[in-house]
């Protein structure tokens, strides 16, 4: 630690003694990385709980000479997030909702409140906040205010500038202010004369610079670069709030802000257009806005491409025929009036000629995933379904809607010309362009390549009347090419407003004023390749191209939707997210800050409560695997060392339990004692919760005799070691509902796919169990592989050939089935179950939600006929042996509480649903925290087993 920091940090223990803040590699890591190209290691991350957390962190900086950068959701595309001092990170604990003002349409919230918290809070008064950005699940108040963010609905709704009332700001030397539509006024009336000494000075500047103001800034809706002074016109009121918007935190510090709401609307309708190409779509711009849409939304051909290819084809429908498409959204108050102006528009931009299809989307369901493809946008443009990557830098450029369509066709000739390729997005209906760029950033001549072409851009939408920042902000990224759009007179002068609230520049330098070479402080660089035990197919570099993946877009940080990211749903850090971790692992790939490479304390503490459930390769826009990642980095840490006690007890379960099966009843008895928690304790393992009961061979046998119908199998029904060793009846249910569905098995017995040594990262072990499995799978037989246990089947399907490489490894893959999936694609068409109870709650395993895109548990018992399926949609908690080690068993249970622990504490004598889950897990943890109440899960194969009694299926508690 140096001795500026030193210094700083023991100031701040004495003023701020509540204060949490956080030095090192480890915790402050993460924070070096925003969702732009660029790389910043801070000295420290400073955790504010109140305004005068800041005021304490301002006043030390000032006096140490450290600068401070104010965070939010680390969403910011342009680098506007990242800074070499303190990070205040505010979306830990300034996030609450301090008042909703029905009657005046308003809201006092901190910085760190998520914009998706204050609209659900505010959705109870009919009421909601204007800007939408496709971050909105994670994104911050407060940066959303650092950016004068827009959103999908900004053709109606605007800036977020519009919607400010009033900032509650800290000064560069910790004066605490509000900023209001017609001033600047102080908290604290002891710093009356320091606050009117600092109104004056910015009255002053204003008025020498009147006309350079009235003719530069506020030409167009979306002109976001540089400061907002025109809002300080005397003709404007000399709106301070506004003024500040926008800034990116490099003149005051928000602390908190009052936002003008909006009513919610009443009735909705949205269309999708299709096109050959993006500029056919932005001819039609202007015709669409003369029917005031909330929304025109512009996207490629290569998001959808990618997006399907991520999540199954399934996962996008209800676009029309096209290569670029338009979605349109309008609102009313009236749904048929919506439904009719809708149809109105589709027939008028018929006739234009341009749409190579179009429709007005009816289904609430195909609706919500339409939006979902547009908002994970910047994720799916990175990381293309071809393997290409795409970078931000360009991405938030913005002209008038009605010259859209010229400058989209210039800007494609620009990128022509220097070889460069462009997926395009982002908000048509206000000349708002998102594009990520094939950029080579690592090597020198590659980086001066990206700087002529960034200059000439540049040039270009200034050249039609444009903005180089929409939304963004100007951070990194672009304040260089500030003196391309602007005069040195505008330049100067916003000089001017920074130095008047920040006269030692120490309010995020290098942003705006005296701005950072737009090349400078670059993240991506040359890597020497690791030598790994999984192959990363997928990936040009290897491991380090897996975790550069990882571009920061956030979506592992949001609350609600998916299922990533379970263990920052349960402690809001940022290092238990697969952001935070997938930046610490390029920061072990650099080599910089964490210096040790394999054997890094840092990163393995960061990955310990990863829960491995593959849920981040799905629902991450980029498709990062932190599960993989996780496996691949014990097996190198661990690699000669001794291993934590649970990867002995837990990591080799399939064998144990192989064996305990032969001595199953003295066995069980023995572990239901005080033995089985002393061997609990010297396992490692918690003993909180039940050893689960080993089933005997003889039961096993049984039961596997029974799956035979002398019919000629179809299938293969692999028994897991789960299923084996703990509940082998599943295995026998399943064996005749397939039957009985028309895909008669033979159970392959004996053989285990190898997962409890992946999760525990022993690689070596788990090749030479997955070689043997693969061996007698790959017999010539090309029948159907079905897996009873989800977990099993994900790792068979695609952990066994991305460790082997092999063809055979492949080969088996393909053949792979969840049980779920054999009943979805190889039943006969006129299989029809037994009759099924109406109300099920449904745990779906991670990994079979992660893997097996379109063939979820949900969409087969709705499609047989249950009237309600109640989706506990997130991670069980339990997680194969995360949730067994004892270290983890709270962070255990409060992923439970999340989704899973609420829909089963809603089970009583007035709602008689019965419990479903698949997974091996899932049905643990469910038997842990309701199984004194008599609620057991089911396998989905019980549930449909034609040989269960009919009185278990018909809707009884269970």
């Amino acid at each position: 630690m140096t001795g500026a920091l030193a210094s700083l940090v023991g100031r701040l223990a004495t003023t701020a003694p509540g204060l949490r803040v956080e030095t090192g590699p480890g915790p402050t890591g993460p924070y070096a990385y925003d969702a732009s190209n660029y790389r910043v290691p801070p000295r420290a991350v400073a955790f504010p709980r109140s305004a005068e957390d800041v005021v304490a962190v301002l006043r030390a900086c000032r006096e140490t000479g450290v600068p401070v950068t104010a965070r939010g959701g680390g969403t910011s595309m342009a680098g506007n997030a990242v800074g070499p001092g303190v990070v205040l990170d505010f979306s830990r604990y300034m996030n609450r909702i301090l008042d909703i003002d029905e009657g005046t349409g308003t809201a006092r919230v901190e910085a760190g409140v998520v914009l998706d918290a204050l609209r659900s809070a505010t959705a109870r008064h009919g009421l909601t906040f204007g800007p939408d950005p496709s971050s909105h699940s994670r994104c911050t108040l407060g940066g959303m205010i650092g950016n004068d963010a827009c959103g999908n609905r900004s053709v109606r709704h605007g800036r977020t500038g519009s919607h400010i009332e009033a900032l509650e700001i800290v000064t560069a030397d910790g004066v605490r202010a509000v900023a209001d539509r017609v001033g600047l006024h102080p908290v604290d009336p002891a710093d009356t004369e320091r606050v009117a000494r600092l109104e004056a000075d910015v009255r002053r500047l204003i008025g020498d610079n009147l006309a350079p103001i009235r003719t530069e800034l506020g030409r167009i809706p979306r002109q976001v670069s540089g400061y907002q002074l025109h809002h300080l016109l005397p003709e404007r009121g000399f709106d301070m709030a506004r003024a500040l918007v926008g800034t990116e935190g490099s003149c005051a510090v928000v602390t908190a802000a009052t936002v003008r709401l909006v009513a919610t609307a009443q009735a909705s309708a949205l269309l999708t257009l299709g096109y050959d190409d993006v500029v056919d779509a932005a001819e039609d711009v202007t015709e669409i806005l003369r029917w005031n849409p909330t929304a025109v939304e512009g996207m490629d051909e290569a998001i959808v491409a990618t997006m399907r290819a991520r999540r199954g084809p399934d996962s996008v429908t209800g676009l029309p025929e096209g290569r670029a498409w338009l979605y349109v959204e309008l609102d009313g108050d009236d749904e048929s009036d919506v439904n009719r102006r809708a149809a109105a528009l589709l027939d008028v931009l018929k006739a234009q000629g341009r749409m190579t299809g179009g429709r007005v989307v009816q289904s609430a369901a195909e609706r919500r995933s339409l939006w979902r493809v547009r908002e994970d946008g910047a994720g799916l443009a990175a990381r293309l379904v071809d393997g290409g990557e795409s970078w931000p830098g360009w991405e938030d450029s913005a002209v008038a809607p009605e010259s859209l369509a010229a400058y989209l066709r210039d800007f494609r000739d620009l990128l022509t010309a220097h070889g460069l390729t462009g997926v395009m997005y982002g908000h048509f209906g206000a000349g708002c362009v998102h594009v990520r760029i094939d950029f080579d950033l690592v090597t020198d001549a590659g980086r001066a390549a990206a700087r002529r072409f960034l200059h000439e851009a540049a040039a270009l939408v200034v050249e039609h009347g444009g903005t180089l920042s929409g939304e963004h902000g100007d951070g990194r990224a672009r304040g260089e090419l500030l003196e391309v759009m602007y005069s040195h007179r505008m330049i100067r002068a916003f000089a001017a407003f920074k130095e008047v609230f920040d006269p030692e520049g120490l309010l995020n330098p290098g942003v705006i004023v005296a701005p950072a070479p737009l090349d400078a402080d670059l993240a991506l660089h040359q890597i020497q390749p690791l030598t790994t035990e999984f192959t990363f197919p997928h990936d040009e570099d290897g491991f380090a191209g897996a975790a550069r993946r990882c571009v920061g877009v956030g979506r592992c940080r949001s609350d609600a939707g998916g299922v990533m990211c379970p263990s920052y749903r349960a402690t809001g850090e940022e290092n238990d997210s697969t952001r935070g971790r997938a930046r610490l692992l390029q920061e072990m790939v650099r080599g910089d800050t964490v210096q040790d490479g394999w054997r890094s304390a840092e990163v393995r503490d960061a990955l310990d409560l990863c829960l491995s459930c593959k849920a981040c390769s799905s629902d991450c826009p980029v498709g990062v695997d932190m599960a993989t990642y996780k496996a691949e980095f014990l097996h190198q840490h661990y690699r000669g060392r001794v291993r934590p006690r649970s990867h002995y007890s837990l990591g080799w379960l399939p064998l144990t339990s192989a064996l305990a099966g032969y001595a199953a009843r003295p066995l069980n008895a023995l572990l239901r004692g005080p033995v089985g928690k002393l061997l609990a304790r010297l396992g490692g393992v918690t003993t909180q919760r039940r050893i689960p009961a080993f089933a005997s061979r003889r039961v096993l046998r049984g039961v596997l005799r029974g799956t035979k119908t002398g019919e000629p199998a179809k299938a293969l029904l692999f028994v897991d070691s789960f299923t084996r060793a703990f509940r082998p009846e599943v295995a026998g249910a399943a064996g005749r509902v397939l039957a009985d569905a028309g895909i008669p098995c033979t159970a392959e017995d004996g053989l285990c796919c190898g997962l409890t040594w992946i999760s525990t990262g022993q690689l070596s072990v788990a090749r030479r169990i997955m070689t043997r499995t693969v061996a007698r799978l790959d017999n010539g037989d090309d029948r159907p592989v079905i897996v009873a246990e989800p977990s099993c089947a994900a790792a068979l399907k695609r952990d066994v050939p991305e460790l082997l490489g092999t063809d055979a490894a492949r080969r088996v893959a393909d053949r792979v089935h969840t049980f779920t999936g054999a009943l979805t694609d190889l039943a006969a068409a006129d299989w029809t179950p037994r009759e099924l109870p109406d109300d099920i709650v449904l745990q779906t395993h991670c990994h079979e939600y992660a893997t097996f895109k379109g063939r979820r548990p949900a969409d087969l018992l709705r499609r047989l006929g249950v009237d309600k399926v109640d989706e506990a949609e997130g991670c069980c908690g339990l997680a194969g042996n995360f949730g067994f080690e004892e270290q983890h068993y709270d962070t255990s249970m409060a992923v439970a509480d999340l989704a899973l622990k609420p829909r089963l504490d809603a089970i009583d004598v007035a709602r008689r649903a019965v419990v479903v889950a698949d997974g091996f897990s899932c049905a643990t943890q469910i038997d842990h925290l309701a199984g004194d109440r008599g609620i057991r899960a089911r396998h989905l194969a019980e549930l449909l087993d034609p040989a269960a009694d009919q009185a278990a299926r018909s809707g009884e508690t269970s």
